[in-house]
């Protein structure tokens, strides 16, 4: 395992924005933060069929876009690729934000963003995308494993509200506990749900 951190690691990424001023600010921001752009599309269709042939690490996708919007993209991208979402709305509705959550985006920005805003939502995607990889090498079965990613989400939300820790820290100290106590992670999360959720 290399000690790289992570915004120095190179991540591919496909990036979908229908307003090329936009899309060529985004392309420049991740570049210069170390992110390796591999594809830019201009509609949702486009996005699907470019991570079909690159395979990208992670896809920053537009709500609003022509064809196909951003949200039906990502929920097509997500049936057959592994890579982390994140979404781009000049709308900060809740049900935007659900839908894209449902179709299983990590992290949204709201425009107008600055670098400040959209770095730190990658790197949130990115460690929420790791930490369901490492739960799902853990489980094979996909109902299973459904069930407990609903189950470790509401263990981690528990111990950030109790416990006053940040999202990665409450994963990791479930990851933890799992290990030190050789239990599976779910069996750490119900412990955490049944002690805490009175």
């Amino acid at each position: 395992m290399s000690n790289e951190s992570s915004t120095t690691k190179s991540r591919r990424v496909l990036v979908a924005e229908d307003e090329t001023l936009i899309r060529l600010d985004i392309v420049e921001t991740l570049t210069d933060a170390g992110y390796e752009i591999v594809a830019e599309a201009a509609d949702g269709e486009e996005a699907v069929r470019l991570a079909d042939e690159h395979d990208p690490d992670l896809c920053v996708l537009d709500v609003k876009m022509p064809v196909t919007d951003g949200i039906t993209a990502a929920e097509r991208i997500l049936e057959k690729h592994n890579c982390a979402v994140v979404m781009l709305t000049a709308f900060s509705q809740t049900e935007l934000v659900e839908r894209a959550s449902a179709a299983g985006a990590m992290a949204y920005v709201v425009k107008p963003f600055t670098p400040a805003d959209l770095i730190p939502a990658l790197e949130i995607a990115m460690s929420r995308h790791e930490e369901i990889l490492s739960l799902e090498s853990e489980i094979s079965d996909l109902t299973e494993r459904f069930e407990t990613r609903k189950r470790v989400d509401r263990a981690k939300g528990l111990l950030m509200k109790n416990m006053g820790m940040s999202e990665p820290e409450a994963f990791r100290w479930i990851q933890k506990t799992s290990m030190d106590r050789r239990l599976s992670m779910r069996e750490v999360a119900d412990a955490v749900i049944n002690q805490v959720d009175d």
